[in-house]
């Protein structure tokens, strides 16, 4: 292996001293150095994300591209492919000389648009959101329909906290077994908040693991009619009876959309 490469690794070891920030896990004459990285960086609505950067190192390196892996708990396997292409992207530009530090600096800057970049068009994938947003201007209304939740208090408190961070209002409805989420607000900002639905750990599974939610469908998408009353703030709220449910939908302007949607829900 190069000197280059065995001066690179002690400057990475001193740069990453922290716990668990840099392991060196093989150095071989033969096969090369192979060493993971582990840094925190910030996503989408600056949510924290722990990222494990595998390098391998081969014997020409640099005159030849590392192989990288990627692993994440906060990010899907279509992103960590996506953070991989980037990053292997990038190599390409610094072929010769030392690079690894320069990588790590470069996902840790450019994380959020990779991500979003990804989920741009989560809803075009097979069994997840059944129809995508378009990017025209304006008060856009959106209602969702989700299969469960496990930790309903968790849940709830997390799609507050986004409602309130991307400045969305409207209603997180419960009747029975129905769960319906029906969002006010620009189209930016409901994008941001399916990718997060999309992407977080926000449920867990049946054994009590943390996992994502899987089982989201968007119903229906319009942008707010002058008929249409805003919502004027999140709320979260529980109906005994469907005709609750859609007095509420009639407050809003919106008995078109529980007619044509909601009912079919029970069947």
């Amino acid at each position: 292996m190069s000197a280059l490469a065995l001066e690179e690794l002690a400057a990475l070891t001193a740069i990453y001293c922290q716990r668990d920030e840099c392991a060196v896990l093989a150095v071989s004459e033969t096969d090369g150095i192979t060493l993971r990285i582990q840094t925190s960086v910030k996503g989408l609505l600056d949510s924290d994300i722990l990222l494990k950067l595998s390098f391998h190192l081969p014997v020409s390196y640099p005159s030849t591209l590392p192989n990288i892996s990627i692993n994440s708990e906060q990010l899907t396997r279509a992103q960590c492919k996506d953070v991989k292409e980037g990053l292997l992207e990038q190599a390409k530009r610094h072929l010769s000389e030392p690079m690894v530090h320069e990588l790590v600096l470069w996902i840790q800057q450019n994380i959020k648009h990779i991500i979003g970049q990804s989920e741009t068009s989560v809803c075009n994938e097979k069994s997840t959101l059944s129809r995508c947003i378009s990017t025209e201007d304006g008060i856009w209304t959106i209602l969702l329909h989700l299969d469960h939740m496990r930790a309903k208090a968790k849940y709830v408190k997390t799609v507050e906290k986004w409602t309130s961070d991307l400045r969305l209002t409207g209603r997180l409805m419960f009747m029975g077994k129905m769960i319906l989420v029906l969002l006010q607000g620009d189209r930016t900002s409901i994008k941001e908040y399916l990718i997060l639905q999309k992407t977080s750990k926000v449920d867990v599974d049946s054994s009590g693991k943390k996992c994502k939610e899987k089982m989201i469908s968007v119903l229906c998408e319009t942008k707010v009619q002058t008929e249409h009353k805003r919502f004027q703030a999140f709320e979260v709220k529980e109906y005994s009876t469907l005709d609750e449910l859609q007095k509420e939908f009639e407050a809003a302007g919106l008995i078109e959309l529980f007619s044509e949607f909601v009912p079919a829900l029970l069947k």
